[in-house]
């Protein structure tokens, strides 16, 4: 096992101080944070899967089964006492799960294939979920995690690779707390006035993912119990930015304390399925769910519960014209397999990509974002070029655009005749994803 790489918060100041560094330098606090540009892949980027995965993964039961822990034990939930009692022992414990979390059929390689053939260009893996077990050998965690038990396999470290092979930028998910761990606990008896989790705990394992695996992105969450203050977010944030091998390129969210959310950070995640009502003035990015019931794996998910490919196109699509990026979650199943139905919204995401991307990748809002004359209409622009992505076929192939205004240098595509901004569309096949993309010229 690696050795952690600081054990205390003293090491973590020490890093602070004595990092090489070059450039500009960030302080540790949010009016120099907040002002570090956005590294630009993240936004040409555009979409992303979130990949839910842990020893909640096991039971795979009920609403949100990420949360199966605390639904059990502290929410005492009905549904959850009763699963227990009819499908398990007296006696058995959470911490059983770990046992039977083989992973006996996880091919990294074969995730990350279909990770790519969906069209999407990062990747955001747990490897800390709120229940407190690791998905890499983290020396913090001993006898949770990944490699002490269940797998016996570093997750991470092997995803990692795998993703990278695929040209896809990596991400961690990291949550800050942990629901039962001693220490927390601890701390939060004392209404947050000592540190001993952050500084035992959440810093050091955050240090041992930066420098072990190089992310592109840091997914924070966990947060809300405490404020940053007490997660000493913007120290680890200014070594992060300052001194840490992937200082250049390393993105991040807004999860770093109680109050943050929408206002410090990179880019801003704000609460979950986050869809704003006009264009933000910020990067922004929605994750969504194909299991609209839950993040991690349920096997009691039923097909209606799941969205639909044109369900994930439009959602997509409202958010890149809005300027954010789209970030869509997929739980595995314990044993390391993605259900079939999971994949097949993948590609067929990936397919519809594979036509309309250049809508969607590297694209900036428009001045309309969109319009609903004849059918709705989302605007994406790209230089001098503008995408009008219709979802939905408009009566009698005849199509009206209100919103774009014409010249002598006005060119259409896909479009064989126009008459103002009535656009008479050929004939074309039926799309699975109920969208198509008009690629329009010397519009204003």
């Amino acid at each position: 096992m690696r050795p952690s790489y600081i054990i205390s918060l003293l090491s973590v100041i020490t890093l602070l101080l004595i990092g090489p560094g070059c450039g500009k330098r960030y302080a540790p606090n949010w009016d120099s944070l907040d002002a570090r540009p956005l590294p630009q892949w993240f936004d040409e980027a555009k979409v992303g899967i979130f990949v839910h995965w842990g020893v909640f993964s096991v039971p795979g039961f009920g609403q949100y089964s990420e949360w199966f822990w605390y639904w059990w034990q502290s929410a005492k939930r009905a549904e959850f006492v009763e699963f227990m009692q009819k499908n398990y022992p007296p006696g058995f414990k959470y911490a059983d799960f770990a046992t039977e979390f083989h992973a006996e059929f996880f091919n990294p390689d074969t995730w990350a294939k279909i990770f790519k053939a969906s069209g999407a260009r990062y990747v955001v893996f747990t490897s800390k979920h709120h229940e407190g077990f690791t998905n890499w050998p983290s020396a913090g965690s001993w006898n949770w995690n990944s490699v002490d038990v269940g797998p016996h396999r570093d997750l991470v470290g092997e995803l990692a690779a795998a993703v990278r092979k695929q040209s896809l930028h990596l991400g961690l998910y990291h949550s800050l707390y942990e629901w039962y761990h001693p220490l927390f606990l601890m701390d939060q008896a004392s209404r947050f006035k000592t540190q001993y989790f952050v500084v035992r705990k959440t810093l050091p394992e955050l240090v041992d993912l930066v420098m072990a695996y190089k992310p592109d992105l840091i997914w924070s969450d966990g947060d809300w119990a405490a404020p940053d203050t007490y997660w000493n977010s913007t120290q680890f944030l200014s070594w992060l930015y300052n001194d840490s091998p992937v200082k250049d390129v390393v993105v991040t969210n807004d999860r770093w304390g109680n109050g943050c959310y929408c206002k410090h950070g990179g880019y801003y995640n704000c609460v979950d399925r986050y869809t704003p009502g006009k264009l933000p003035d910020h990067k922004w990015e929605k994750c969504q769910s194909i299991d609209t019931r839950s993040w991690g794996y349920r096997r009691d998910m039923k097909l209606s519960e799941l969205l639909d490919l044109p369900s994930i196109i439009k959602d997509m699509v409202n958010v890149v014209a809005m300027g954010g990026n789209y970030l869509l979650n997929i739980g595995p199943m314990s044993d390391g397999m993605i259900a079939p139905v999971f994949e097949e919204r993948l590609r067929g995401l990936g397919a519809w990509l594979g036509i309309n991307g250049e809508a969607i990748y590297a694209s900036k809002p428009w001045r309309i974002q969109t319009e609903n004359s004849t059918v709705q209409v989302w605007y994406t622009a790209k230089n001098s070029t503008v995408y009008a992505i219709l979802l939905g076929w408009p009566p009698k192939q005849l199509l009206k655009l209100t919103t774009p205004k014409t010249s002598g240098a006005t060119k259409w595509a896909p479009v064989t005749q126009t008459s103002g901004l009535m656009i008479l569309i050929p004939a074309m096949p039926v799309s699975p994803g109920n969208a198509w993309t008009l690629k329009l010229e010397g519009v204003a």
